[in-house]
């Protein structure tokens, strides 16, 4: 709890200590001689302890012209109440009001530190060299312009120019694309990039703020400006509803008491006509406790942000309710595939050996490649998993275009493509597997090939499985690979569809062909992850861009960021959004059905005050409780 929650809680508990006793013994109080100013005061400590911040904004309300709202209509109902001599229902209201109100910013606030917990993924300090020693500092406190020192393994905090140093960038993330990036002396690099292997000092050309990270949190923290259509229904809805149920009450409190007057229907069951009115005003006033329409306009909000609360806590960012309810009704999902359906980086996937094992066909490409820092070389030390003895490699030539040959321990290697076996005279054997084919030959004899590739992501298949369940009826990727890698990739994870060999224009007309598949409730949503993804990610009912590190240009584009490049969370954010929406629309068939019979009977006398209570707090609660239930999703 903050402050402001922990005060209005402690004002609940003064408030009920005082009251609660004193409402038990009230009709006892009665029959005293006890003068009624001095249980008009009783009353009137716990109402204004709890009730002051009410009356205050009813009334600043009044004066700046907005007079139709929640606080209007507990001020006028609790005030009437109390004028009539029912101190405790007047009492009573303002309190469980309040306790509904705390219910209410309990909820908002757990889904903001849920929002805000995430962010902590964020790379949070930067290296600046004092007194020849690296200090680690708050990324916020660096100055455009400063030099700051990124080691290997470490994340790159802020955008900038290289000043010294040469290195491997995984920029997968940040551009789609799978190789990583070579950099050195005065290219730029983006915040988000992943230094690979040697230390770089880095000029700072932007500020923390501008940040992958911190437009992310930025982005989710006002997305209650992006309101749903349930949203702007409740507001207009609100809107016209307050002033109608006040003149509705007005009419109750002097209509009825004046057609008795006239015609004298009805006077013989008041003793007076003091009676009658105070009668009437009193119903007027359970009319205005009853209409007030907090459960509806705080639930309805509530459910949203604790849908958008609880997504983020699974990883998934929403920009707004109104894309948590389009993405409830998505029934055609488009992939881009480097990065989203993949991993973005080349692995050994298969290793074809005769007459050598394996492991000796791995050593021998593994040591002829281990000076090169081209990402194949890292991809078959990575598959080698030894610490390679530079000592036993020589005569060293690296053929362009080709690839290399060396001696290992006297013995003539050679490791490279289809060509360098042509050039060499080794015939060599074609793979059928998709990817980067490494031939080997070991003193002039072919001894097999390597297949690099880039790998699936371990959950893309049951990612898809999963979308089938949630009801998609479309899978199908667009991706700029050749023809044969994309058929496999498809038909490895089980999409429906997919298009290859794609620029980013051409993957918007993709989307545009699918467009129309989606009429009426139905939507598309494009999951993608690099700057080449922004058009297409714009063009989509639903733009969702994947990775911690995703672009700028992909972020601002998207509606969704999933922040941990798991496609799993696609298929989880559709049943998170669809779990808000079951939600909300039982909060609003449920209130409004309750205050609609409830309205009804205190118009004709049946309902007091506290079912009054019952009906706009209790209500209120019930609806606010089940919107909290938005956060918990971990089990979708």
């Amino acid at each position: 709890m903050n402050k402001k929650q922990k005060n209005l809680l402690i004002r609940i508990i003064i408030a009920a200590i005082f009251f609660v006793p004193l409402y038990l013994i009230s009709e006892d109080i009665v029959h005293t001689n006890i003068p009624k100013v001095v249980v008009f005061i009783m009353f009137l400590i716990p109402y204004l302890l709890v009730g002051y911040d009410i009356l205050r904004k009813a009334f600043l309300g009044i004066k700046n012209g907005q007079v139709f709202d929640e606080n209007f209509l507990m001020t006028v109902a609790t005030i009437g109440a109390i004028v009539l001599g029912e101190y405790g229902e007047g009492v009573a209201v303002m309190l469980l009001y309040q306790v509904g109100e705390l219910f209410q910013s309990y909820a908002v606030g757990k889904s903001r530190r849920n929002i805000t917990e995430l962010m902590d993924i964020r790379p949070d300090y930067a290296n600046i060299e004092a007194d020849g020693e690296l200090e680690q500092v708050d990324p916020d406190e660096v100055e455009v312009g400063s030099i700051i020192v990124v080691n290997p393994g470490e994340k790159i905090p802020l955008d900038g120019v290289i000043v010294e140093g040469t290195s491997a960038l995984n920029t997968s993330a940040l551009t789609g694309e799978s190789k990583p990036q070579d950099v050195g002396v005065e290219d730029e690099v983006l915040s988000g990039s992943i230094n690979m292997t040697g230390q770089l000092k880095i000029r700072t050309t932007t500020e923390f703020d501008e940040s992958t990270a911190s437009k992310i949190l930025d982005l989710v923290e006002n997305a209650a400006s992006r309101k749903s259509k349930s949203e702007n229904f409740i507001s207009k809805f609100a809107k016209y509803y307050t002033p109608i149920v006040c003149y509705a009450a007005l009419a109750l409190a002097i209509l009825p008491p004046l057609f008795c007057m006239l015609t004298k229907i009805g006077m013989d069951h008041y003793a007076t006509v003091g009676a009658l009115w105070g009668d009437w005003v009193l119903r007027a006033c359970t009319f205005l406790v009853i209409s007030c329409p907090c459960a509806v306009v705080i639930s309805i909000p509530l459910s949203f942000f604790a849908g958008l609360g609880g997504a983020s806590n699974q990883g998934i960012l929403v920009k707004g309710s109104n894309y948590l309810e389009t993405l409830s009704e998505v029934k055609v999902v488009a992939f881009d595939k480097t990065g989203t359906i993949t991993k973005g980086n080349f692995a050994v996937t298969a290793v074809h050996h005769s007459p050598v094992d394996e492991k000796k066909l791995l050593e021998y490409a593994a040591m002829a490649e281990a000076h090169s820092s081209h990402p194949i070389s890292r991809s078959l030390q990575s598959a080698h998993g030894k610490k390679t003895d530079q000592t036993r490699v020589t005569d060293i030539k690296e053929i362009s275009g080709h690839g290399v040959t060396v001696k290992i321990d006297g013995v003539d290697v050679a490791v490279g493509n289809e060509k360098l076996m042509k050039m060499l005279g080794v015939k060599h054997i074609d793979c059928h597997h998709v990817g980067t084919i490494v031939h080997v030959a070991v003193d002039g004899a072919y001894c097999g090939h390597i297949v690099i590739s880039d790998e699936l992501k371990e959950t893309s298949k049951q990612a898809m499985s999963e979308l089938r369940r949630a009801g998609v009826e479309k899978t199908v990727m667009l991706t700029g690979d050749a023809e044969s890698v994309a058929k496999k990739v498809a038909e490895e994870v089980g999409l429906t569809d997919y298009r290859a060999e794609l620029l980013p224009a051409d993957k918007v007309n993709c989307v545009e062909e699918f467009l129309p598949q989606c009429s009426g409730s139905k939507n598309l949503a494009f999951v993608g992850d690099g700057i080449n993804d922004a058009p297409v990610l714009s063009r989509a009912d639903i733009g969702t861009a994947m990775g911690a590190l995703g672009s700028d240009a992909a972020i601002e584009a998207a509606d969704v960021v999933l922040m941990d490049d798991d496609p799993m969370k696609i298929s989880k954010a559709i049943k998170i959004s669809r779990k808000c929406l079951r939600i909300v629309k039982q909060n609003i068939a449920f209130a409004l059905a309750v205050k609609v019979i409830c309205l009804l009977l205190a118009a004709v006398g049946i309902a007091n005050m506290w079912i009054a209570i019952i009906a706009d707090v209790g209500v209120m609660i019930l609806a606010v409780l089940n919107a909290i239930r938005c956060l918990f999703v971990k089990k979708l």
